[in-house]
């Protein structure tokens, strides 16, 4: 199982919910990049500037976001809704090219499960912005693929093997270093982040539990569809879902970073093996920080630091044992044919 391309998302720490599949099937059928890109020297450094460009991309959102809730006092709920709602205006047409079709599924009750965990873990990670420095929060989510790991061995059965657990050990060690929770200054908000980690690792797992039966049109529109109006209802149980000023040109950038965002990393994906590009998508960290410290003079404390090279160098290691493990199944196949 690929657990460095949980959710995020976090394709990325800045929503868990990725138009990937929209992408992607649109890029392979419609690509019209021109022909000296598809040389092997070029297609490692289009993916490579490519994760950069999709990490830059999730910093800035997650950038407005916090400006949008932390100092100019958007609701949570609202800056969630505005930012997915966009994304929905945006992909939803490339989905909605097969038709009714793509609504036909067999496996409802495994959607509304997928979409609540995907609400609950954007809520929980735009909460925690408004509350928790940058620095902190993107370290924090950054434990997802752990989370992966647990869930996949507590509901798929699957073997994790020591290095996997050595990992997660290692990763909640580091998120553990990062909270302080010892000392005076730890603050509950600070758990919100790792909230977001834990809920978008089980949208993943959901969604790998889909392929296996669904195709990834109906996937991916099952959770727009359900996403957003859930979000509008959260919206407006807090007021109202109408920024303005500043906060409404955020939160519209939020929408349109997010959406390019993912489309770079369909593109970093499709250009090259996960396991290239993965190492990079690492560099979002620095620029979540870069983007605190100059946006708002967030800086890391001392005990960041120890505590973030750990989450980094777990990560690394499962997807090197992930590499590993992939390369063996090649040879084994190979064998038997």
């Amino acid at each position: 199982m690929r657990e460095n391309l949980a959710a995020d998302p976090l394709s990325g720490p800045a929503g868990a919910v990725s138009f990937e599949t929209v992408l992607d099937t649109k890029l392979e059928r419609n690509s019209d990049m021109p022909a000296t890109l598809s040389k092997p020297f070029q297609r490692p450094l289009l993916a490579a500037l490519a994760m950069v460009g999709a990490g830059a991309s999730f910093a800035l959102v997650n950038g407005a976001l916090q400006a949008s809730t932390m100092q100019l006092g958007v609701p949570s709920t609202s800056a969630a809704f505005w930012q997915y709602a966009l994304g929905l205006l945006v992909a939803l047409p490339f989905v909605l090219r097969r038709g009714p079709s793509a609504l036909k599924t067999r496996q409802p009750g495994w959607h509304l499960l997928r979409a609540g965990f995907a609400v609950i873990g954007i809520q929980l990670w735009v909460a925690g912005l408004a509350k928790v420095e940058i620095w902190q929060a993107i370290a924090l989510v950054m434990t997802s693929p752990f989370f992966v790991i647990l869930g996949a061995k507590l509901f798929f059965g699957e073997r994790v093997g020591a290095v996997r657990w050595l990992a997660t050990i290692a990763g909640f060690s580091g998120g553990m270093v990062i909270l302080e929770p010892w000392t005076d200054s730890f603050s509950l908000a600070a758990l919100l982040p790792v909230g977001a980690a834990a809920f978008w690792a089980g949208t993943s797992l959901v969604t790998k539990k889909l392929t296996q039966t669904e195709n990834a049109d109906s996937i991916t529109l099952y959770l727009l569809l359900l996403l957003t109006p859930v979000n509008a209802l959260l919206a407006l149980g807090e007021g109202g879902i109408l920024p303005s000023g500043n906060a409404l040109w955020l939160l519209v950038g939020a929408g349109v970073l997010t959406v390019l965002a993912n489309y770079l990393l369909t593109v970093a994906y499709q250009k090259a093996d996960a396991a290239f590009v993965q190492p990079f998508d690492h560099l979002k960290l620095p620029l979540n920080i870069a983007v605190g410290f100059f946006a708002f003079g967030f800086a890391p404390t001392g005990a960041f630091w120890p505590g973030a090279l750990v989450i980094v160098g777990a990560s690394l290691l499962v997807m090197l044992d992930e590499q590993k493990r992939a390369s063996r199944q090649a040879a084994a196949d190979a064998a038997k044919a």
